[in-house]
């Protein structure tokens, strides 16, 4: 696939390792920046341009024309519109995607009920607003305090879950066979388990030791009683305390005010100002949330939660930390460096936020071969999670009408559920895979993606 990112940035960045990194992608990156472009020749096998991602000319140069998807991932919103038109307008480019951080611009209708993103207006096929994503990834982290990852799948009605065994878990020191015997009539399947670091393919007979990272699928309804198999139950979330009232904080509180005690601790005299104006209930506060005073007056080790979500993720690692030290329950903090955020993680932080991993799922579900609709990017980008739907029949499909164990699927990858006629499958050796069943795998190695993408194409010669 021959794919064009406006936006070395980031996120822009990010998008351009993962997908430069597999063998069917020629990717070409375009930004004002030349050094930066320089950078990212010396480390990936990508074209660059350097010039204005939404000039015409420039996108000529980076060959548009031939694009079969166009991603614009620049800091402006406008110049990711009108890339996007440009790029329909002049080299009909087939898909194109936009980072759009103002919601203004994705939620407002017209008085007849229309869209700016549609042909006729602003030719944006898909549009992206990564503090968006990274704000309901974080709620749902708050929702279910023992998680360390919730990924939605078939429309939110299914979910993978990553969370750690800890002592008092029913299922730690336990076969997981035994899952069935604790809940009964449950649909949950293990998707994978990594043991200080390293990948266990889970069977029936496998043990849950204490501090493994268990990935498990249940219904939505279910999630938290399958969690309870890997720890003890936590209360509920009450108290919420959020460092930086950027995009992310804002409206993470506005999200969690109504239901949750919320405080936001912003640096910027003016922003703090203008967001306590626009939130209801939350409390904003002036001030540094590295400040030990501050955050000892606001009673930090009676809150729940601490979420660190500043522009500068130093101030993120260094307050959560504090926060975790003087009593907080859980915190967590926003990262950009991959590196950062291992090394954090293995330490006081108990939750390192990745901005790119979960935008970069976001873009994936797009760009991947047969109809994946979803990608989950995990452990860093080693791993992933996916849901593909199932089309063809048994003349022109590797799957359909085939047992999951007769299906060809590369080492390291599980079909771990099957969401069909709004019922959850578990994926046993004998389940017959039909046509428009939506197939939930764990992919360990993440290099392996593209085989299984294959799989789900139909006309594929085999």
């Amino acid at each position: 696939m021959n794919i064009l990112i406006l936006g070395a940035g980031q996120v822009g960045s990010t998008a351009a390792y993962q997908l430069a990194r597999e063998e069917a992608n020629e990717v070409t990156i375009v930004d004002a920046d030349a050094s930066v472009l320089r950078d990212l020749q010396d480390r990936l096998d990508i074209r660059t341009v350097v010039g204005h991602a939404a000039y015409p000319d420039v996108l000529a140069r980076a060959g548009a024309k031939d694009a079969d998807i166009v991603i614009a991932l620049t800091n402006s919103d406008e110049t990711n519109m009108v890339a996007c038109q440009v790029a329909y307008t002049f080299f009909r480019t087939p898909t194109k995607i936009a980072r759009i951080r103002g919601l203004e611009y994705i939620h407002y209708r017209g008085r007849e009920g229309e869209e700016l993103f549609v042909q006729t207006a602003l030719p944006v096929d898909v549009a992206i607003s990564p503090e968006q994503l990274v704000m309901e990834h974080i709620e749902q982290l708050i929702h279910f305090p023992g998680a360390f990852q919730v990924l939605d799948f078939a429309g939110g009605e299914v979910r993978m879950v990553g969370a750690r065994a800890l002592r008092g878990g029913l299922l730690v020191d336990q076969q997981i066979k035994t899952l069935k015997e604790h809940i009964p009539g449950v649909e949950t399947r293990i998707a994978a388990i990594y043991r200080q670091g390293e990948s266990i393919v889970p069977d029936g007979n496998t043990l849950i030791r204490e501090d493994d990272e268990v990935f498990f699928i249940a219904g939505r309804d279910d999630t938290r009683l399958v969690m309870n198999e890997m720890r003890r139950p936590e209360d509920t979330v009450r108290r919420v305390v959020i460092a930086g009232g950027g995009n992310i904080g804002f409206r993470l509180a506005a999200a969690l005010e109504q239901t949750n005690q919320v405080k936001v601790i912003e640096r910027d005299r003016d922003r703090a100002r203008i967001i306590s104006e626009r939130l209801s209930k939350a409390i904003v506060l002036h001030g540094d949330a590295a400040d030990e005073e501050l955050l000892l007056e606001e009673n930090i080790d009676g809150a729940d939660i601490f979420v660190a979500l500043t522009n500068a993720e130093e101030a993120n690692i260094l307050s959560a930390m504090l926060a975790k030290r003087i009593g907080c329950k859980k915190v967590m903090a926003l990262i950009n460096r991959p590196a950062y955020a291992e090394l954090v993680e293995a330490g006081t932080i108990d939750v390192a936020i990745s901005p790119q991993q979960i935008t970069i799922g976001a873009l994936l579900a797009h760009v991947r071969r047969g109809d994946v609709v979803k990608v989950h990017s995990l452990r860093r980008g080693r791993a992933e999670a996916i849901e593909a739907i199932v089309h063809g029949s048994a003349e022109n499909s590797q799957v359909v009408g085939k047992n999951v164990e007769d299906i060809p699927l590369p080492p390291g990858t599980i079909i771990n559920a099957i969401y069909r006629d709004a019922k959850i499958l578990e994926a046993h050796h004998d389940t017959v895979v039909q046509e428009n069943d939506h197939v939930i795998l764990f992919i360990t190695d993440r290099r392996q993606t593209e085989e299984v993408e294959r799989l789900f194409e139909v006309g594929v010669s085999f």
